[in-house]
């Protein structure tokens, strides 16, 4: 009662179309839950994600779940996320995605997932990293341990939004470092980040990870470009 009694006065929004949520919907509406445009990677055995990173670095499986498009909704939830402090979108994608990424065979010996890291700087200013109600959510439903502690982004770098691949390239190149102790070794990693643009940095950290002795590398993300 007290829970209805808030939202009559202070009625939740959607993430993706800002209308009011109905009683029985949470952070997205039914509308928006039809209308996102999803991938289907996951029943897709050489999908796109897969060919993004193929010749580059060696993974075990690669998916997202949404397209993301120019002003479109999952551009609205993302922006949310990422600049807006609304965590509980990461959280409701995760849960999502996780329903889904269960029924993969290859991600059943993943033992880490590890989200690409913020700078110290960055997350000071921002006061949380955008992956990691994505990277909880799934790591609570698919019994998987959450690691933030596994990569470190060592250069803060402004945006690199307006960069073209081989500036994004050149950019990444180095920044990030992965920790290496024996716990670590002969591990799978699945590495999260929020929108595969060009995978320069996901590469990147990829990389890193797979510097870890007997290290194997699944990636999986809540929306890629198109």
């Amino acid at each position: 009662m007290f829970e209805n009694l808030i939202n009559l006065f202070f009625p939740k929004a959607c993430s993706g179309c800002n209308s009011f949520l109905l009683a029985n919907e949470k952070v997205i509406c039914t509308v928006c839950r039809h209308e996102i445009p999803l991938t289907n990677h996951h029943k897709i055995e050489n999908n796109e994600a897969v060919v993004k990173f193929y010749g580059r670095i060696p993974i075990e499986f690669a998916a997202a779940l949404f397209y993301f498009h120019k002003k479109g909704i999952v551009q609205e939830m993302i922006h949310k996320l990422k600049y807006k402090g609304h965590q509980e979108v990461g959280t409701a994608i995760g849960y999502w995605y996780a329903e889904e990424l269960k029924t993969i065979a290859e991600l059943n010996s993943v033992d880490y997932i590890v989200p690409v890291p913020l700078h110290k700087k960055r997350l000071k200013e921002r006061g949380y990293n955008q992956v990691e109600a994505f990277g909880k959510s799934l790591s609570e439903s698919m019994g998987i341990p959450y690691n933030d502690s596994v990569l470190i982004r060592n250069v803060y770098s402004k945006t690199q939004t307006k960069k073209n691949l081989l500036g994004r390239s050149e950019v990444v190149e180095s920044i990030f470092s992965a920790v290496h102790n024996d716990s670590l070794h002969n591990k799978h990693f699945m590495l999260i980040d929020d929108v595969i643009t060009t995978g320069s940095t996901l590469e990147a950290c990829g990389r890193e990870l797979l510097k870890i002795p007997g290290a194997k590398l699944s990636i999986v993300c809540m929306a890629m470009t198109q």
